[in-house]
């Protein structure tokens, strides 16, 4: 498995924001839920057009009322007709005004004592009944209702002045109006034809269209009403859940860009399984990743000042002794000590710069499969070819049917496993054995054994020998051959691919360090 590097691809337009990203994500979120009531709330638009079919429905219902009355008074007598008049008003709770061809006004149910059409004097109605028509006209006004003209009585009532009775007469066929009372509530107006006699008109105040639509309307003021409150207090409660976490994961971060890492606490949040529960852990897990490179590099660069200080003072003391000193063997004994200095500190300034840009040049690599048993196996013969000190013996024993396929870098790899054999060879007594052994650990877990006999780790010691400048030698090897910096750049190269470096105790117990390197196998093609 290939570390993750950094993608080339830019994913910022697909987060990117317009205007909705200058504004904080708690009235972002109230926003988008008042904006879901402000559909809700066309519910009470739609009771315009409710109430607007129910009038219609009155209309057709009392064009045929009106054509019924005119077909029963037509058949009555004239001295019953006023009796019959008064008889439907009151049956139907309507006014009914009997008028001439010349409209002039024949029999009126008021007139005959029947006030069954009383309309409202707005200015006594209770404040209740002036809120309501208040509300009626913003939403007839936001809604764009047609305005129905103002229904006013005739002080001399001729019924030539109504426009119903003037088109029944003129067209002979039915005709309906709807007014406006002073109170808002429709009045419905309709006149027929009488053969021979003249037109008769009837007046309803449909005061309970008016009354349906109010009670439906503060119904669905109420509904909305406490789904607003419902809305809002969860929109702030998601708000809050959302923006608080995040406000506080910003600060932290903001702490820790201004330097004060250490003594910053960044919240895990373990409690949330949520998105923004992983970001806090991801946020704390690379703000402590983060304080250990910053305490890495300070350790580093501390441990290079102090490694680069042995060599120049030897250096330099041989420098000054050259120019005192004059025998020709002493001399070129200071001049030795000047090459080894020299050596060692090119030697050092390599790894040194070598160890520094591994972790960049790593997560910047571009890994490939390949199979790291021919690569050990490579290793092996070219070390046996260059010739082997004291008789010591390489086996590489790999695995019969199992892949070695990983994925890396062959040459960051080549570096690991030379440096491995390199330091068994150096430890291993004369005539000893260095086996190099390979097995599938578990399902996708390649282990790389290299064993030596030589003195071997001690425990307390298995740890250290990975951390930079620290070196453990033959003592039969000169001082300053190696930096101390091998084993620590195999564990940053390893690391970087995805796996793990550490030393065991052999399972024959006998004498001798095993190294065990564990790496992600490729997936087969």
């Amino acid at each position: 498995m290939a570390p993750d590097t950094a993608s080339r691809m830019n994913d910022e337009r697909d987060l990117a924001l317009r205007w909705s990203g200058r504004v904080s994500l708690t009235p972002r979120i109230l926003a988008v839920n008042i904006f879901a009531l402000a559909l809700l709330c066309g519910g009470f638009f739609y009771l315009d057009s409710y109430r607007s079919r129910i009038v219609d429905s009155r209309v057709e219902q009392t064009s045929r009322e009106v054509r019924l009355i005119a077909q029963a008074l037509a058949s009555a007598t004239d001295k019953r007709r006023d009796l019959l008049v008064l008889s439907l008003a009151r049956d139907m709770g309507t006014r009914i005004r009997l008028y001439d061809p010349h409209g002039k006004l024949l029999s009126d149910s008021r007139e005959l004592g029947l006030r069954n059409l009383v309309l409202r004097d707005p200015d006594k109605d209770p404040v209740g009944q002036t809120i309501a028509r208040f509300l009626d006209a913003v939403i007839d006004r936001v809604a764009g209702a047609d305005r129905t003209p103002l229904y006013r009585e005739r002080v001399r009532d001729r019924g030539l002045d109504w426009p119903d009775v003037r088109t029944a007469l003129e067209s002979h066929s039915a005709a309906a109006s709807v007014w406006r009372a002073p109170d808002r509530t429709p009045v419905i107006t309709a006149a027929a034809p009488i053969t021979g006699l003249g037109v008769v008109m009837t007046t309803f105040n449909a005061r309970d269209i008016t009354q349906t639509v109010r009670l439906e309307r503060y119904r669905l003021g109420v509904v909305l009403a406490i789904v607003s409150l419902v809305s809002v207090l969860l929109s702030l409660f998601l708000a809050r859940t959302i923006v608080r976490p995040l406000r506080r994961l910003a600060l932290a971060a903001i702490r820790v860009r201004l330097g004060r890492a250490r003594e910053v606490v960044v919240p895990r949040l373990p409690d949330r399984r949520d998105e923004i529960g992983m970001l806090a852990r991801a946020l704390s897990d690379m703000s402590q990743a983060l304080r250990a490179r910053i305490d890495a590099t300070e350790t580093f660069a501390a441990d290079v000042t102090h490694e680069l200080k042995n060599p120049l003072a030897s250096l330099r003391s041989a420098v000054e002794g050259l120019s005192t000193v004059k025998d020709p063997a002493f001399q070129a004994r200071l001049l030795d000590i000047v090459r080894d200095d020299i050596h060692r500190l090119d030697r050092l300034i390599t790894d040194i710069s070598e160890a520094s840009r591994l972790d960049a040049q790593l997560s910047r690599a571009t890994f490939e499969p390949f199979d790291l048993g021919s690569l050990i196996a490579a290793l092996v013969v070219q070390r046996e070819e260059r010739g082997v000190l004291e008789a010591v013996r390489l086996r590489f024993d790999r695995p019969a049917g199992q892949s070695m396929l990983v994925m890396g870098e062959p040459t960051r790899l080549e570096r690991v496993f030379e440096n491995l054999i390199e330091n068994a060879l150096s430890f291993s007594p004369p005539g000893g054995l260095v086996a190099i052994a390979a097995e599938e650990e578990e399902e996708g877990i390649l282990a790389i054994r290299i064993e030596d006999e030589g003195p071997g780790v001690p425990e307390e010691a298995r740890e250290a020998i990975f951390r930079r400048f620290h070196s453990v030698r033959p003592s039969s090897e000169a001082f300053g051959q190696h930096s101390g910096l091998g084993l620590a750049i195999a564990r940053t190269i390893v690391e970087g691919h995805q796996g793990s470096i550490v030393v065991e105790s052999r399972e024959d117990r006998l004498s001798g360090a095993r190294f065990v390197v564990r790496l992600p196998l490729a997936e087969q093609p």
